[in-house]
C-alpha cells in the first residue's frame, strides 16, 4: 500500500450558481492540504478532529474515488490543513471534496482524468447535501485556479483562463454568521443569468459587481460595503459564495486601501493572493 499527499486552493465567487446552473469563480492561493494513507485492515480514520458535516462528506468521496474491492480490503487514513475558513463562502468544502477525491485517484485510480476526479466531489457534495447544485464552478477553480465559468448540471467548463498575477483578493470575514434563505436567489435569476453572460465573455469585473449587489440584497450583507471598496480601489466586489465573507479583487498596490475600506466593519480582513496554479498530487 501508499501514502499520497495533495495540495489544493481555495477560490471566491464571481457569479453565484444557485439561481441558474451557472457559477463563475476565481482561484486564491489560501491552501489546502491532504495526507492519504492506504494500508492493510478496513475502515476509514480521520487523524484531525472533523466536524460531521465534512466527515460525511469525505466518507461519500471516498466511497465514489474509492473501487468497492479496494475500499473493502484498505484502512484508508486521513490527515487534512486547510488554511481556508469553513463556512464563509470560501470554497472550503469544494476544497476538501475535491482533494480527497484527487488523492484517493492517485493512490487506487491513476489512469482517470481531472474532471472524473472533480465529478466524484461534485456528486459527494450533492449527496451529502453540502451543495445545491454540486459547486462544479468551485471544484473548477479551486482545482485548476485562474478563472473559471460553468455550467453545474452538465457539468461542463465553458471558459477557463488564468488571471493577472498582480491580483489579490482581499477579504472580509463578518463576526456574525448571519444570512439569508439561499434558495430566495432564484427570484433574480434573470440577474445572474446576465452576470453569467459578462463573466462568459471575460468581463469579470462587472459580472462580479452585479453578483455582490444581486447576493447582498438577499444574503443580508450591506452593498453598500461593495460601493465602498470600489471608490478605495478594488476593481471588482462581491459577497463570495452564499456569504457571508466579502470578497474584493484588487491590484496588489490597491490593497492597503481596499482592505482599509474595510477596517470599520465587525469582523477581520484577510488577503490572499490570485491562485492560477493546478492542484497537485505526488507519492511520499
Amino acid at each position: 500500500m501508499s501514502k499520497v499527499r495533495a495540495v489544493m486552493h481555495g477560490a471566491v465567487s464571481i457569479v453565484n450558481a444557485i439561481a441558474t446552473g451557472k457559477g463563475a469563480t476565481l482561484g486564491i492561493s489560501l491552501q489546502v492540504e491532504a495526507v492519504i494513507e492506504a494500508t492493510a485492515g478496513t475502515g476509514i480514520y480521520y487523524e484531525n478532529k472533523e466536524s460531521s458535516l465534512s466527515a460525511r462528506l469525505i466518507r461519500s468521496v471516498i466511497e465514489k474515488a474509492v473501487p468497492k474491492n479496494d475500499l473493502q480490503n484498505s484502512k484508508i487514513t486521513i490527515s487534512l490543513k486547510s488554511e481556508i475558513p469553513s463556512g464563509y463562502g470560501l470554497k472550503s468544502s469544494s476544497a476538501i471534496s475535491s482533494i480527497v477525491s484527487l488523492a484517493c485517484a492517485k493512490l487506487f485510480k491513476p489512469q482517470i482524468n481531472d474532471l472524473e476526479v472533480l465529478r466524484h466531489g461534485v456528486e459527494a457534495s450533492i449527496e451529502s447535501r453540502v451543495s445545491i447544485t454540486g459547486a462544479f464552478d468551485d471544484a473548477c477553480a479551486c482545482y485548476f485556479g485562474g478563472f473559471v465559468v460553468t455550467d453545474n448540471y452538465n457539468q461542463k467548463i465553458v471558459k477557463s483562463e488564468k488571471a493577472s498575477e498582480d491580483l489579490s483578493a482581499v477579504i472580509f470575514i463578518p463576526r456574525s454568521r448571519k444570512r439569508g434563505n439561499i434558495r430566495k436567489l432564484k427570484v433574480l435569476d434573470g440577474v445572474f443569468a446576465q452576470a453569467w453572460t459578462l463573466a462568459s465573455n471575460s468581463d469579470y469585473w462587472n459580472a462580479m459587481l452585479l453578483n455582490g449587489l444581486a447576493t447582498s440584497t438577499i444574503l443580508h450583507s450591506d452593498p453598500r460595503i461593495l460601493t465602498s471598496v470600489v471608490e478605495a480601489g478594488a476593481l471588482a466586489a462581491s459577497v463570495s459564495g452564499n456569504g457571508p465573507s466579502v470578497a474584493a479583487i484588487a491590484k496588489k498596490d490597491n490593497v492597503p486601501s481596499v482592505r482599509r475600506a474595510f477596517s470599520s466593519l465587525n469582523g477581520t480582513t484577510m488577503v490572499s493572493p490570485i491562485n492560477n496554479q493546478k492542484a497537485e498530487v505526488y507519492e511520499v
